[in-house]
């Protein structure tokens, strides 16, 4: 498998990091391990964390949750927004502009946003959204377990450290208490797609996260 030190290429760096979730808990779930490791070893680099969609009480937690991924970054921009859940095609024109604001503001190295082939609504609005506002940059799909079995066959990988791991499932599960109640909100969840990622790339710890990446330039 080849192999690039994506993290080590931003340590010391101050790259521009866009975090993009349609709703609450979804970056953390998505690739919550990833930015935890990144800032680890770049904690220098600018990150711009936004969520679209909330509602009172999923605003706090997301906030705290979001304050608690980002507490290494040095330079950090947390947004979360209130378009209507679960109505973001009716919503897209708004949620555009509301990209071309974000373009005009921050020029990102690298993109995390939702997968092209989602099967929830809100999610693919946001992918086509990014894709459409941002033509020429690095983006990465990150993946979201849930009822619709969605879940394909990612290009990318990201091997989770343990403690990092312990990181994410254990912040996800304390930061958004409001899920508690949906049958696949639970640690095992989001252990048990970690550790399938980490089979199929060889993970010496033995967990990863998985991103779709449809064009990586190589030089």
């Amino acid at each position: 498998m080849f192999r690039t030190p994506l993290l080590e290429r931003l340590e010391g760096t101050k790259a521009k990091i866009l975090l993009l979730g349609a709703h609450c808990d979804d970056i953390e779930i998505g690739c919550g391990g990833t930015i935890l490791q990144l800032l680890e070893l770049a904690p220098s680099v600018e990150v711009h964390w936004i969520v679209f969609s909330s509602n009172k009480i999923r605003y706090k937690e997301a906030e705290a949750s979001a304050q608690h991924f980002l507490s290494s970054a040095k330079n950090r921009t947390i947004r979360i927004l209130n378009f209507r859940n679960s109505f973001f095609p009716a919503e897209a024109t708004e949620i555009k502009e509301y990209f071309e604001s974000i373009k005009q503001s921050f020029n990102p190295d690298l993109i995390f946003t939702h997968y092209k082939k989602d099967y929830h609504q809100d999610h693919r609005v946001i992918n086509e959204l990014t894709w459409n506002t941002f033509r020429d940059h690095f983006i990465l799909e990150y993946e979201i377990p849930k009822y619709d079995g969605d879940i394909g066959q990612p290009t990318t990988y990201m091997p989770i450290a343990n403690a990092q791991r312990r990181n994410k499932v254990d912040s996800i599960v304390k930061y958004f208490e409001s899920q508690a109640s949906r049958q696949w909100f639970t640690p095992s969840t989001f252990d048990a797609l970690m550790r399938i990622r980490g089979i199929e790339c060889n993970a010496e710890d033995g967990y990863a996260e998985a991103f779709y990446a449809r064009k990586i330039l190589l030089g």
